[in-house]
Formats: structure tokens, C-alpha cells, sequence
């Protein structure tokens, strides 16, 4: 428990610090750039505590397996916060988190051909829903579609993309039912693929 402790606190500091530190870039393409303070009020917080109980939860697993599994809960709880605080996924952090998922495959000796062709349709087919809608699904989602691609394979992506369309869009029927927001709302998707990527890894604990 020291060590999830111990980890989460570091990583916790560095990955506020990183977000904080993107906000700040010239033209950030931020949707609240006035309210930068009050909508990160709870990150931190919120942030050290799903680290935690996934490094928790992942402390059995095999030391390289653990060190991956570490890297993409930390990356998609970033991306989880971005584009919930921002409506923003950044390609400053979909880069490394792709690199280190091909790493990840070649390490691990996963099937990185089955990785590449999940990211590759799999981002493909959200880049032409991205056209039909009209810009309803974001090219930060379409990204993300692609890098949860080469990390999961197809067979976990295509569980994860079932899923968070299944609960992103109750979602959306809630808030609009609720007035909260109306069909030419932007809704941010990239949460839904995030947060349920998050939950099956941390009930497999693997890949």
C-alpha cells in the first residue's frame, strides 16, 4: 500500500502540473479559458484517487505488465480530465501514450498487428462518423479511438467502444431531458471512452 501511496502522490503532482502547464500554451484550443480554476477545483483530489485504487488494485501484477498498466490508467485519467474540464484531449499527450502502447505490445509480446489494425479501423471509423456528424465526435476522440487502439487490441477496443457509446449516450438523452444542454450541444465523449477503458482494465488487470 506504501509503495500505491508513494506513487500516486508523484504521479498525482506531475500530472496536474503537466495539465496545468498545456493550459498555458499559446492559442490552447481551451472552450472555458475563464474557468480554467473553478471547473480543476476537485482534480487533484479526484485524480490521486483513481490512481490510487487502480495501482492499488494492479499490486499483484507482474512488475513490466504493472509499469504498463500504470502508464495508460495515467494517461487516460488525464485525457479524463482535460477533455471533461476543457472539452480538449491534447496531442502532447496522445503521442507519448501511443509510443509507449506500441512499446507496451513489443515488450509484453502482444499481437501489435491486431493493435495497429484495431487502431487503424477503429480510429478510421470514428474519423468518418467524425464527417458525418459534422464535428459531434472531436478529432481528439477520433485519436483517442486510435491509441486506445494499439494499447488494447481489437477485441478489448471494440468493448470499450460498445460500452461508452451505450453510457455516453444516456448521458447526453439525460442532459438534454434535463435541459442541462440541447441537441446542437457539444458533449464531451472522450470521458466515456476513458473512464470505461479504465474499469475494464482494472477488473482484467491486463491488456
Amino acid at each position: 500500500m506504501l509503495s500505491a501511496i508513494i506513487l500516486t502522490a508523484a504521479l498525482t503532482f506531475f500530472g496536474a502540473r503537466w495539465i496545468d502547464s498545456l493550459y498555458k500554451l499559446p492559442n490552447a484550443p481551451l472552450t472555458f479559458p475563464e474557468e480554467i480554476a473553478s471547473r480543476a477545483k476537485f482534480r487533484k483530489p479526484l485524480l490521486a484517487l483513481l490512481l490510487f485504487v487502480n495501482l492499488y488494485n494492479f499490486a499483484s501484477v507482474p512488475t513490466p505488465l504493472y509499469f504498463y498498466l500504470t502508464a495508460i490508467i495515467f494517461f487516460l485519467s488525464l485525457i479524463t480530465f482535460t477533455d471533461f474540464e476543457q472539452y480538449v484531449i491534447f496531442d502532447r499527450m496522445l503521442k507519448p501514450f501511443a509510443l509507449i502502447g506500441i512499446l507496451a505490445a513489443i515488450h509484453l509480446n502482444l499481437p501489435l498487428a491486431d493493435r495497429i489494425l484495431a487502431a487503424v479501423i477503429g480510429g478510421g471509423i470514428f474519423f468518418i462518423i467524425s464527417l458525418v456528424t459534422r464535428g459531434g465526435i472531436g478529432g481528439g476522440d477520433v485519436k483517442l479511438i486510435f491509441v486506445l487502439g494499439l494499447w488494447l487490441g481489437s477485441e478489448i477496443l471494440l468493448d470499450v467502444v460498445i460500452k461508452a457509446c451505450v453510457f455516453g449516450g444516456v448521458a447526453a438523452l439525460i442532459m438534454i431531458l434535463t435541459k442541462q444542454k440541447d441537441r446542437q450541444s457539444y458533449f464531451a465523449y472522450g470521458p466515456y471512452f476513458t473512464l470505461t477503458a479504465i474499469c475494464i482494465l482494472s477488473c482484467a488487470k491486463n491488456f
